[in-house]
């Protein structure tokens, strides 16, 4: 939201209706129509602004604000009789609180305007290529010439761009004199910001004095950025405030200014605050600054963290590529992203372009689809799965949201219902990020209409017609009619899911009319489906048949761990799967274990051990599990080898478990070896391999690509790196390599 309003070439003709000065041509009516939608727009910016920068409480997504800004500005470009110096579109920010000590910022901390595809990005740069045409022209008839790379200096092309990473936190400005920090304030209007120098002084990545890196060093440097909190950061957070019964945050940019202005520095130092450091807006003396990238040097060189992942390029070609790049693994950061930052990189270029009252000409921010939006609740309903948990769901006026139109949203269950208070007919904020299943974040309060009745949870399942009932303890409610129908397909269709059997054409619509039709009772039946079952059926054709049953064929090859997870047992998902797999040869050697000793591997616990034992000690179960077996489905892992050359069943095999105990977390490709693969080896050997580094990450193995957030983690908690062609032989022994050979140190 803190880059909001991008401003668009109006091209509209002279004498068309509504075309700028026409507005003595609109009858009364009409015009106190356009001036009374600006004033509510007007309103409606301000109120969001507010609950947005001051109380870090929004009310809408950025997107939904963005498009408020976006409709103003061009009600103002399409009729300038309604213009008004004191509209938000001429400003930035907020006012500062008077919570904290007020800060004039000597140069202003100005806004960006926004584009939103790729269209509107070569229009901005349409507008460089013009104002640059324009002032060279200007040069040669005052007889100066054309400047810096003659008449090359009007393509874009030519032109060096930088790209960085458009960072979702909140800007700030810090003042170093003679080397030390003096002042540390917020962005605030963008001409007066709040004092948080206390505050900001907690934050670990920010140096209180910077390295004599710098020839000259300056007198007084303004480093301008952008604090954000970290993504794992942000789950620890909310893990930690759901522990002690506190309000959950909404997302980390919300956190992170929250806990920026708080008055007790204390708290502000229990948060994981990070900072990325993007400009330089004052500098006096140092050395001679003459393009962007020459400032970020000198901010590294400094000790500030500058963000890796900026890169100069010429031309929109490389900009867009670079767009694009980031739009699809904006979720492999720790850290949230909406967009991108381009800016033109000389300076005596920058000074050529300026700005307007409120930002620069030449910069500008390209933001990606958005994940969160805000659109009706229409009704709140229940789903039956494969256990028989009674999922609510919310049914949504259609929106579009990060790329794709959701009309369905996730509640979890009958708690965050209540608990978010949603009602039907409410507005509600909707989030999706990437591949996430959508989810309801909660409802707009300020928009409810005066009647709403609270939601109620059904009492009777919508598949069956039996009682749901909610377990003692639980915050699941179930339909406990094993017979249901809606608990029959979703166990079929989980089966033949892509994370577990992978058997391609047997959708959830597939499987629902086969078992209505009565092919399929369980999933063992699948394996007895002929090819001419299967053309019988409705919507499938002779070769749609064949390829259905190649398919399953197919599937009977699939990993002992991918037949852990089909088989539905409760709490037994990919990890799991891959421990139980790794630890044990064949699945025979899992049903015989006892739950003791499940429980005692890495990653299982008493009460998946519980779950898995219940799970094979039921008939019914075993009988779907015999099915399996005579339909020649794998039943071995492939991975455990008992090094003493054969265990009994159920034996683990503690001569592999060279790793036990330790944390061990892979980035980027291994050759030789599938992520799975990779991460199921690690937990084989007794180790944990999550996602994320921590502190008590005992290794990085780093592959090929690997993600640049992870290794400035690890080299930030001095965690030690592996090279990926050291992998097996740290697998063999459970030791580190030597620093130097294919390790660096923590």
């Amino acid at each position: 939201m803190s880059n909001s309003g991008a401003v668009s070439d109006h091209d509209g003709d002279a004498g068309a209706p509504g075309a700028p000065g026409n507005e003595d041509q609109m009858g009364p009516a009409e015009l106190d129509g356009v001036l009374s939608e600006a004033r509510e727009l007007r309103r409606l910016i301000e109120h969001h602004r507010f609950r947005y920068y001051r109380l870090d409480d929004p009310e809408v997504s950025d997107a939904d604000f963005d498009e408020l800004v976006r409709r103003l500005e061009r009600l103002e470009q399409q009729y300038p009789a309604i213009a008004d110096s004191e509209s938000p579109t001429k400003s930035v920010g907020a006012p500062p609180s008077s919570q904290f000590a007020p800060v004039r910022h000597r140069v202003p901390m100005m806004s960006l305007d926004n584009v939103f595809s790729d269209g509107e990005l070569d229009a901005w740069a349409a507008r460089i290529r013009r104002a640059l045409l324009a002032r060279e022209g200007e040069g040669a008839r005052e007889g100066e010439g054309a400047r810096e790379g003659g008449s090359q200096q009007a393509g874009i092309d030519d032109i060096e761009l930088v790209c960085e990473l458009k960072i979702d936190g909140l800007a700030i400005s810090i003042i170093y004199e003679d080397g030390m920090m003096a002042l540390a304030s917020t962005r605030g209007d963008g001409i007066t910001g709040e004092d948080v120098t206390d505050n900001v002084r907690t934050v670990r990545a920010i140096p209180a004095r910077l390295a004599p890196n710098a020839a000259p060093a300056p007198h007084r440097m303004e480093v301008r950025g952008e604090l954000y909190m970290p993504v794992s950061s942000f789950s620890e957070l909310n893990e930690r405030q759901a522990e002690a019964g506190e309000r959950l945050f909404a997302n980390p940019r919300n956190s992170a200014a929250g806990s920026l202005r708080q008055k007790d520095p204390k708290v502000t130092a229990g948060r994981d605050l990070a900072f990325w450091a993007y400009q330089i807006g004052e500098l006096d003396g140092g050395p001679a600054i003459e393009r962007h990238s020459d400032g970020l040097d000198l901010l590294l060189r400094a000790g500030l963290p500058v963000n890796p992942e900026v890169r100069v390029v010429k031309g929109l070609e490389q900009v867009q590529e670079y767009c694009r790049r980031w739009r699809e693994r904006r979720h492999d950061l720790d850290y949230e992203i909406d967009g991108v930052v381009v800016k033109v990189n000389s300076t005596s270029l920058q000074h050529v372009l300026g700005s307007t009252s409120r930002s620069p000409r030449w910069a500008i921010a390209y933001k990606f689809p958005p994940e969160e939006r805000t659109t009706k609740l229409l009704a709140i309903k229940v789903s039956i799965g494969r256990t028989g948990r009674a999922t609510p769901f919310a049914e949504l006026e259609p929106v579009l949201l990060a790329g794709s139109t959701v009309r369905l949203a996730s509640l979890h269950n009958e708690d965050q219902v209540r608990q978010k208070d949603l009602r039907p007919g409410d507005t509600v904020v909707v989030r999706k990020a990437g591949d996430v299943i959508p989810e309801v974040v909660g409802p707009v309060i300020s928009l409810r209409p005066d009647g709403l009745e609270e939601a109620s949870f059904p009492s009777e399942c919508p598949e069956c017609g039996g009682k749901l009932v909610r377990l003692t303890g639980e915050s699941d409610t179930y339909c406990t009619n094993m017979e249901c129908p809606g608990q029959r397909v979703q166990r079929i269709a989980h089966f033949c899911s892509r994370s577990a059997m992978d058997i391609e054409g047997l959708g959830e619509q597939r499987v629902s009319w086969m078992v209505a039709s009565g092919e399929l009772v369980d999933v063992g039946d699948i394996y007895a489906l002929t090819h001419a079952q299967v053309a019988a059926l409705e919507g499938f054709a002779d070769r749609s048949a064949q390829n259905l049953v190649n398919a399953i064929q197919e599937s009977k090859t699939r990993p002992l761990e991918r037949l852990l997870v089909g088989l539905g047992i409760r709490h037994v998902g990919p990890s799991v799967a891959r421990a139980l797999a790794g630890a044990y040869p064949h699945l025979d050697n899992i049903m015989a274990a006892p739950s003791e000793q499940l429980e005692a591997l890495e990653g299982v616990g008493a009460v998946i051990a519980e779950s898995v034992t219940a799970f094979f000690s039921s008939e019914a179960n075993r009988s779907v599990v015999e099915k399996l077996r005579s339909a020649g489905v794998n039943f071995s892992s492939g991975r455990a080898r008992d090094a003493a050359g054969g265990a009994a069943p159920g034996t683990l095999h503690e001569a592999q478990r060279t790793l036990a105990g330790r944390t061990v977390v892979i980035t980027g490709a291994i050759a030789g070896w599938t992520r799975d693969e990779a991460i199921a080896a690690v937990l084989a050997a007794g180790g944990r391999s999550p996602s994320g580094i921590s502190a008590k990450t005992w290794a990085l193995v780093v592959g090929e690509a690997p993600s640049s957030a992870k290794l400035a983690k690890a080299a930030e908690l001095g965690v030690p790196t592996v090279a990926a062609e050291q992998f097996g032989e740290l697998l063999a022994t459970g030791d580190l390599p030597p620093v130097g050979e294919g390790r660096t140190p923590g």
